[in-house]
C-alpha cells in the first residue's frame, strides 16, 4: 500500500505543478483554457485518491493525527508531496 501511495503522491505532485505553473499562466496570459481543462480532471482524481490513501495508510505507517494533517497539507502546497515522500515515506 505504501508503494501505491508513493506513486499516487508523485503523480499528484507533478499534475499540481503542471496545472499551477504551466496551464494556469497559459490560461490567463494567452486566454487558452484548454490546458487547464486537460490537466484539471486528472489532477482532481489524483488529489482525491491521495487524500483517501493517506487516511487508509495512516494506521500502517503509525501516524498520529498531527502527522496525518501534515501529510494532507502537503497535497495543497507546491512541491509538498515530494517533501512528504522524502520525510514520511522513505
Amino acid at each position: 500500500m505504501k508503494n501505491i501511495f508513493r506513486i499516487v503522491s508523485f503523480f499528484e505532485g507533478v499534475s499540481y505543478l503542471l496545472l499551477l505553473f504551466i496551464a494556469t499562466p497559459i490560461k490567463y496570459l494567452q486566454g487558452d483554457a484548454s490546458y487547464v481543462k486537460m490537466l484539471g480532471m486528472p489532477h482532481g482524481i489524483l488529489f482525491m485518491l491521495y487524500i483517501v490513501l493517506a487516511i487508509v495508510i495512516k494506521k500502517e505507517m503509525n501516524w498520529n493525527n498531527k502527522t496525518l494533517g501534515i501529510v494532507l497539507l502537503c497535497s495543497v502546497i507546491p512541491f509538498g508531496t515530494f517533501y512528504m515522500d522524502k520525510k514520511y515515506l522513505k
